[in-house]
């Protein structure tokens, strides 16, 4: 792997860090760094997607996505990490909880990479929704024709529903 041939701290916030690097036949390149982050397709027993609506800043606008967050926890693996977001976003635990794939994305501008999974989850949920989030389902089939027909606006969410259709049911 190549390395940039200059690289300066331009911006350096609490979430996000921005170097411009120098690349040979590119010239500078502002490249964000930013943690790695987990996601989640989780299914209730009668195959519902948990699904969460918050306000993004960066959209401007309520976004319908998986339950997911940031790798901020010293010593964390990604598996872990989606477990707790899970629970944390949602208020529901996982039964099963397994890799489904990863994804920088925006490889050009950003060094995030989100590790996808999916989850059965238990019927009830054991604790609350986080503040601000308002918990919503909709059936894994209805979801899967909304991602394949562009009406799912969240990249990790459409390419998680893509991923896990035709696989194995989970347990």
């Amino acid at each position: 792997m190549p390395d940039p041939r200059a690289s300066r701290r331009a911006f350096d916030g609490d979430f996000v860090k921005v170097d411009v690097e120098e690349w040979p036949g590119l010239g500078p390149w502002e490249v964000v760094r930013m943690h790695d982050a987990s996601a989640v397709l989780a299914l209730t027993p009668d195959d519902h997607v948990l699904l969460v609506k918050q306000f993004r800043p960066g959209a401007r606008q309520v976004l319908t996505e998986l339950p997911a967050g940031i790798l901020d926890v010293e010593g964390e693996d990604a598996l872990s990490a989606a477990g707790r977001e899970l629970f944390e976003e949602t208020g529901h635990r996982a039964t099963h909880l397994e890799f489904l794939g990863g994804v920088y994305p925006s490889g050009a501008t950003t060094t995030q990479y989100v590790h996808l999974f999916w989850a059965r989850v238990e019927a009830e949920p054991s604790g609350p929704v986080e503040p601000g989030i308002e918990l919503t389902t909709e059936p894994f089939d209805r979801m899967v024709h909304a991602a394949r027909s562009g009406r799912v606006r969240d990249a990790m969410t459409a390419l998680a529903l893509l991923m896990a259709t035709g696989r194995p049911p989970l347990p």
